[in-house]
């Protein structure tokens, strides 16, 4: 009996001897993860409970435009604090019950709202941008416990449509879209801040503990180049030339052929950015003036001259004999009336919009010297103007082109260019020569209220000074006396040149057309230069009856507004 009582003894001190080293490995195991394995992730977790950091938000920087005669800046594109109202799922006892008083307040369906707080989330958006009736509902409701409210900072456009295709808009996450809202995200938005504090048991903050800030970096604020008045004189005249030859989409394009700097850029259809989406056809956020990619048609002559008049193989007087075609191998090329002028010179050429006359001058120069003055315009490469979306030149290398491409190319035909593309290389007979980049930024202002410039590119000379004032002068000729008159200016000399070009569909063209009209003035000392393109107008043939008394009408504004006295002639 002794004896097994003593061996029964001796079994549960084994038992128990082995049960205490378990336990005591397993805390040994348990420290060991805790301290060793996962340590950082719970020092994380014990430092998140003694202390808080909590996010400070930068404010997105402002665009501006400008009145380029006062220097006086326009808001464009500002912020705005807005409440947002959000639920927490487990907070709320009656469901149903809420969901019926939010319905009633917000005018939203009931089962919406049930469907979305419903579940075990920590936090439910429900409806952003309330109006202050619905506040104070919603504050004054004592059947929402668990639904709060929380300031939102929401953008907001005060010119509603003016400029929009320019500036863009910001999407319901924060994120820049098209534009200059889009091209320059990265500056606007600045840089979140964050403060730090210690906290008791109770999570309330320590009022002598430790604290730390970093402070938030606003975003930069944008000046464009853009001049209020002749922006609204361009959307103006845009609008009402679309309505009246019933077109589907066009744009006015003003720049500064000295400086490059954009002073209009009207794209439509418009929208009004505070309610993008709103919009349907989401091709109406696209710039056309940047990305839309054409054949500009017979405008393009005016560098076919402008690069004979250089290479010293033409004059404005020099003549040749239009017989009305001019073959290509197998091509035949007429012009655009079907129609032979006869002895023309270089200027009639261009007055009368020979298409055989620009083939002759493309002879002279040569092929290749030629192919090299359209890449010296500027026609090979984007602008690099700093707005989303510019379309890349569809610009073949010079051995892809055959005879019949560089005969076409010479009065605009066979190759694609796009408005700001073909503005930039006009700019260059305005200017006397040179090739300035165009650029929509004016300045950036600093959350410190300093002031930085953006970089320019260097001009580029691309033709003599003398080359550019013949080719000038022969533009003046074409409002004048050529297809151009409907732009002319009383009291002032105007530069210009039409161009209806047919819209290829499949590789062949067809019946539809779009009509350009480049102008600058006064011709003399430019201040401006426009280019206005009309896609498809009904009922008329030719751009010098849409787009060249638009042209004509904007110019005349312009020069009023900017009051520059009438020409001495």
């Amino acid at each position: 009996m002794i004896q097994r009582d003593y061996i029964n003894q001796k079994f549960r001190i084994k038992i128990f001897t082995f049960g205490f080293v378990l336990i005591f490995g397993l805390i040994i195991f348990s420290l060991f993860e805790i301290q060793i394995v996962k340590g950082k992730y719970y020092s994380s977790l014990a430092e998140n409970q003694h202390s808080v950091t909590r996010i400070i938000p930068a404010e997105r920087g402002k665009i501006y435009i400008r009145d380029i005669k006062t220097g006086e800046k326009f808001v464009l594109a500002t912020n705005k604090n807005l409440d947002m109202v959000y639920a927490i799922p487990q907070q709320i006892k009656d469901k149903k019950k809420v969901s019926g008083e939010l319905a009633s307040i917000l005018k939203m369906d009931e089962g919406e709202i049930f469907s979305l707080i419903d579940n075990e989330k920590l936090y439910v958006p429900i409806k952003h941008k309330l109006t202050v009736d619905e506040i104070n509902m919603i504050e004054n409701s004592d059947l929402l416990s668990g639904v709060l409210l929380k300031q939102e900072q929401w953008r907001e456009y005060p010119e509603t449509t003016l400029a929009s295709n320019v500036v863009g808009f910001v999407n319901n996450d924060g994120d820049g879209n098209y534009g200059v809202e889009g091209y320059f995200d990265n500056d606007l938005i600045g840089k979140s801040g964050e403060v730090s504090l210690e906290r008791d048991s109770r999570g309330r903050p320590i009022a002598v503990g430790n604290k730390t800030e970093d402070a938030a970096e606003d975003g930069k604020s944008i000046v464009l180049t853009i001049d209020r008045t002749i922006q609204s004189f361009a959307e103006k005249e845009l609008s009402d030339t679309i309505k009246k030859f019933s077109s589907p989409s066009g744009s006015i394009t003003v720049m500064d052929p000295n400086s490059g700097e954009i002073l209009a850029m009207a794209d439509f259809p418009f929208y009004d950015p505070n309610i993008f989406n709103e919009v349907e056809d989401i091709s109406v956020f696209k710039n056309q003036a940047i990305s839309g990619l054409y054949e500009p048609g017979s405008i393009f002559k005016i560098f076919t001259e402008a690069a004979g008049l250089d290479s010293g193989k033409i004059t404005p007087n020099m003549t040749y004999t239009d017989t009305g075609s001019y073959q290509v191998g197998s091509h035949t090329i007429k012009n655009a009336t079907g129609q032979a002028f006869g002895v023309q010179t270089m200027s009639q050429v261009l007055e009368q919009s020979l298409n055989t006359g620009t083939c002759f001058i493309k002879d002279q120069i040569g092929n290749e010297p030629f192919y090299n003055y359209i890449v010296k315009f500027g026609f090979s490469q984007k602008t690099g103007i700093g707005l989303v979306g510019e379309a890349s030149p569809n610009f073949r290398p010079l051995s892809q082109w055959r005879d019949i491409d560089y005969a076409t190319a010479s009065f605009g035909q066979g190759i694609a260019v796009t408005p700001i593309q073909f503005l930039q290389g006009a700019a260059v007979i305005a200017n006397g020569g040179e090739l300035v980049q165009p650029r929509i930024v004016s300045e950036f202002i600093l959350s410190d209220g300093s002031k930085i410039k953006p970089e320019v590119e260097p001009k580029i000379r691309v033709i003599k000074k003398d080359s550019a004032s013949q080719a000038g002068a022969m533009m003046v000729s074409v409002v004048e006396k050529g297809h151009g008159k409907a732009a002319q200016v009383k009291g002032y000399r105007i530069a210009g040149k039409t161009g209806t070009a047919q819209v290829a569909e499949g590789g062949e063209y067809t019946d539809k057309t779009i009509g350009s009209f480049i102008l600058f003035g006064p011709a003399e000392n430019p201040k401006f230069i426009i280019l206005v393109r009309i896609d498809e107008p009904k009922g008329v043939q030719w751009a010098e009856s849409t787009a060249a008394p638009a042209a004509g009408r904007l110019a005349k504004k312009i020069l009023e507004y900017m009051e520059i006295s009438p020409s001495n002639n």
